[in-house]
C-alpha cells in the first residue's frame, strides 16, 4: 500500500474523507464537507476490516452444517439455481435486494442483471428510509435529492429541522448549522423528544408523533394570511397553488393536534418565511410514517410556498442514512425505477436502456419490494450486502419463509440474514475494492482500493460478473469499464469519470459532460419536471397511531450515535460497543414513577406485534407518554409497526402504540 490512500467513510451519506494509511487513518482536513472531522463512528471505521469473523471463503449449507467450497462450485451453483427458478417458476420467483453500502458501479450491475432476467423486483434500504422521499420530490420537484449541498447551510439565515437528530447522527451537518448560528440565523427543530439536535434550536417545537403535516400546513395558514407567501415565485415557477386549501389549519386548530403553542407555530412560521434564505432538513422522522410520501410534500409544499429553493443556503435537504443510498437508487436498484429514474410503468423512457443492454425486452411494473419479498412464492433470493433480518420488520417476523427458495448472501460477516441463506460469498469491504459512492448531497466520489480483502472475499462486481458469465451475460467486471456504462445510462453521471469523481471532494451531480463542474444547487431556473415548474400538492393531516387501554403509551424509533443501522459492523467494533452494549428504552421521569420502572430496570415493551426487552433509561428529554428505542438492535425491530405508506411501501417505523412493564 502507498502511503496514504484517499478514502469515503463507510457509515452515513454524509460522505466523509479521510486517508488510509499503513499504521491507519489519518484526517483529511481538506475535505471540503467534514474538513478533517469524524463522528465516533467513522473514527472505528478501520475496526471491521480485520475483525476476527470476516467472511473468508465460500460456504454452502448441506443438511445442517456449513462447508467451505470452491468459488467455481458457489458461482455454478447459483446460476444453476437462479436458471432453475426461471425454467420451473419464470421471472416472477426470483428476486434482488441489492445495497447501499456496495458501490454505484455494483448497484448498477446487480440491478441490470435482475431486469435482463426478467424481474423488477430488485429493491435496496432505501425502501426502509427514503422511499417516501424518491417519490415525492420527483413528482413535485422532478428530482429526488437533495437541493443543495450541506455546506449551504452556512449560508442559510434559518434552518427548519424535522424529524432528525443530525447532532448525533449526523454530526458533520451540526458543524455547517453552528456557523450559520453564528452568523445570526434562526434554527427550528421539530421533534418530539429533547435531543442534542433540539439543544441547538433557538425555537424547539415539541409536537406530538405524527403531526408533521399539521404544523406545516398551520405555518402555511400564518403565511398566506400575513401574505409572506412569495408571489412572484408562486406566479412564475409552479403550478397547483390555487388547489392548496389550508384554511382549516389555524395556529389555535393545530396547536390542539400538534400540542404546541399557537405563538410558537406563528413564530416558526414568521421566522422561515422572513428569512431571506431558509432551508429544511430533514431525516427518518419524517418519512418513516405511513404517510411519510404526504409528510415529503409538505415539506416542499412550505418551501415552494416561500419561494425557499433554488438559492444558496435555501431548499429541501433529506439526509440519507447510508453511505451510498443516494448512489444505489440513482442506480435503479429500485422496485420501481430503471436508473436514472425512469419509471417502470413507461416503456418509452426505458427503451434507451433496451437498446444500451441489447436487451430483446426488459420487464415492465413495480416488482416486489424488500418488505413484500418474504410473504412471495419466491424460488431465488440473492441479497447483496442487506442484513435484512435485522433490519426490516416485516423480514424478522417472517425469516424462516426467506427459506422457502434457494437464497444467496454475499457480505463481510455472517450476519442473521446469512445464516438463513443456502449460499454465503465473502465479500470485500469499502477499502479493498475500487468505484463511486454518492453521498446524501449528491457528491459523487472515487474510492481507490487500500488493501486486499482476506482470505478468497472478492469484490462484488467481479462476484457478479462471474455469475452473469454463466448465465450468458457480459457484465464488466472493472469498476472504470462499469461507470463508462453508467454515464450511457444516467443522464446525471453523463461526464463523472474516476479522474473528477477522485478529485478532492469528489463531484456534484448532474455532470453532463467531463468538463462540467458538477451542480451544487439544483432548481436555480427551473425544476426537472416536464414542464419546468414544481407542483405545489395538496396533503392533509391524518390521525396516526394512538395509544388504547391496552397499549397506553406511544414507542418511537430512531438512531444513536454510537451505532449503525442492524449493528452488522458497529457491534463488531469494541470500543463503540463498550461505551453502548445493550438495547434500551428512554422514558419520561414521571412516566417512570407511575410504571414504577427505575434507570436502569430491566424491562418489557410490547406492541401488537410483538415484545422485546430492554434496559430502562428514565430522561426528561422523552415526552411524556412516549417511549424512545433505537433500531440498532433487532429486538426493536421485531416490534415495529407493518402499516405501510400506500404510495411508497414505506413501513411505518417510528411509531406504534405500546406498554412497558418491569421484568427481565
Amino acid at each position: 500500500m502507498i502511503s496514504r490512500i484517499p478514502t469515503v467513510c463507510p457509515y452515513c451519506a454524509v460522505g466523509c474523507g479521510f486517508y488510509l494509511t499503513r499504521s491507519g487513518m489519518e484526517y483529511m482536513q481538506d475535505h471540503p464537507v467534514n474538513e478533517g472531522s469524524l463522528c465516533p463512528k467513522g473514527n472505528a471505521a478501520l475496526d471491521v476490516l480485520n475483525h476476527v469473523e470476516r467472511l473468508r471463503y465460500p460456504m454452502m449449507r448441506v443438511g445442517g452444517d456449513w462447508i467451505r467450497v470452491s468459488w467455481g462450485e458457489a458461482l455454478d451453483r447459483i446460476a444453476e439455481e437462479m436458471d432453475r427458478a426461471l425454467r420451473e417458476r419464470g421471472p416472477k420467483s426470483i428476486a434482488f435486494l441489492g445495497s447501499a453500502k456496495c458501490t454505484n458501479e455494483e448497484n448498477y450491475l446487480f440491478q441490470k442483471l435482475a431486469r435482463l432476467m426478467g424481474t423488477n423486483s430488485i429493491d435496496n434500504s432505501a425502501r426502509r428510509c427514503h422511499s417516501p422521499t424518491i417519490i415525492a420530490l420527483r413528482r413535485i420537484l422532478g428530482t429526488p435529492a437533495m437541493t443543495n449541498p450541506i455546506t449551504d447551510l452556512a449560508l442559510s439565515d434559518c434552518i427548519l429541522v424535522f424529524g432528525s437528530n443530525l447532532a448525533e447522527n449526523h454530526p458533520v451537518v451540526a458543524r455547517w448549522i453552528l456557523r450559520a448560528k453564528d452568523r445570526g440565523a434562526a434554527v427550528i427543530v421539530a421533534d418530539p423528544r429533547v435531543t442534542p439536535t433540539a439543544w441547538l434550536a433557538d425555537l424547539h417545537l415539541q409536537l406530538n408523533p405524527g403531526t408533521d403535516i399539521a404544523l406545516i400546513n398551520g405555518m402555511i395558514n400564518v403565511i398566506l394570511r400575513e401574505g409572506l407567501e412569495s408571489r412572484s415565485f408562486i406566479k412564475d415557477r409552479t403550478k397547483g397553488f390555487e388547489e392548496l386549501d389550508v384554511s382549516d389549519y389555524t395556529p389555535e386548530r393545530v396547536s390542539s393536534i400538534t400540542g404546541l403553542s399557537a405563538g410558537d407555530i406563528v413564530r416558526a412560521a414568521r421566522l422561515y418565511a422572513r428569512a431571506r434564505a431558509s432551508a429544511i432538513v430533514y431525516c427518518m422522522g419524517i418519512t418513516q410514517h405511513s404517510c411519510g410520501t404526504d409528510n415529503v410534500t409538505a415539506c416542499a409544499n412550505l418551501a415552494l410556498v416561500c419561494g425557499q429553493i433554488g438559492r444558496p443556503g435555501s431548499g429541501i435537504l433529506p439526509l440519507r442514512g447510508q453511505n451510498n443510498v443516494q448512489g444505489a437508487c440513482d442506480m435503479g436498484a429500485l422496485a420501481d425505477f430503471y436508473p436514472g429514474w425512469r419509471s417502470v410503468d413507461d416503456p418509452m423512457a426505458i427503451d434507451e436502456l433496451r437498446r444500451l443492454w441489447n436487451a430483446g425486452t426488459l420487464p415492465l411494473g413495480r416488482g416486489l419490494t424488500a418488505d413484500m419479498m418474504p410473504d412471495a412464492d419466491l424460488r431465488f433470493l440473492h441479497v447483496m450486502g442487506e442484513d435484512i433480518v435485522n433490519s426490516d420488520p416485516t423480514v424478522s417476523r417472517r425469516r424462516e419463509k426467506l427459506r422457502r427458495g434457494f437464497m444467496v448472501v454475499q457480505d463481510i460477516f455472517m450476519t442473521d440474514t446469512a445464516k438463513l441463506a443456502d449460499l454465503v460469498l465473502p465479500a470485500a469491504a469499502w477499502a479493498e475494492k475500487e468505484g463511486t459512492f454518492t453521498s446524501t448531497e449528491r457528491r459523487v466520489q472515487w474510492i481507490s482500493r487500500a488493501r486486499e480483502p482476506p482470505g478468497e472475499a472478492r469484490p462484488d462486481l467481479w462476484i457478479l460478473a462471474e455469475v452473469a458469465a454463466r448465465l450468458g451475460f457480459e457484465l464488466p467486471s472493472d469498476p472504470e469499464e462499469a461507470l463508462a456504462e453508467i454515464n450511457q445510462a444516467v443522464p446525471a453521471y453523463r461526464g463523472i469519470s474516476r479522474s473528477n469523481a477522485g478529485a478532492r471532494g469528489g463531484i456534484i451531480w448532474p455532470c453532463p459532460h467531463p468538463d462540467h463542474p458538477g451542480t451544487p444547487v439544483l432548481h436555480t431556473e427551473r425544476f426537472s419536471t416536464p414542464e419546468g415548474r414544481a407542483r405545489i400538492t395538496p396533503v392533509h393531516h391524518t390521525p396516526l397511531e394512538r395509544g388504547s387501554p391496552e397499549h397506553p403509551m406511544i414507542l418511537l424509533t430512531g438512531r444513536v450515535v454510537l451505532h449503525y443501522n442492524s449493528g452488522s459492523m458497529t457491534m463488531r467494533s469494541e470500543g463503540l460497543v463498550k461505551r453502548d452494549p445493550e438495547s434500551h428504552v428512554d422514558v419520561h421521569p414521571e412516566d417512570a414513577e407511575q410504571l414504577g420502572v427505575a434507570d436502569g430496570d430491566a424491562v418489557v415493551v410490547e406492541t401488537e406485534w410483538g415484545r422485546a426487552r430492554a434496559r430502562a433509561r428514565v430522561t426528561p428529554r422523552q415526552k411524556r407518554g412516549t417511549l424512545f428505542m433505537p433500531f440498532h438492535f433487532p429486538e426493536t425491530n421485531m416490534i415495529a409497526s407493518e402499516l405501510l405508506d400506500r404510495k411508497s411501501l414505506m413501513p411505518e417505523l417510528k411509531v406504534a402504540a405500546c406498554r412497558i412493564w418491569r421484568g427481565e
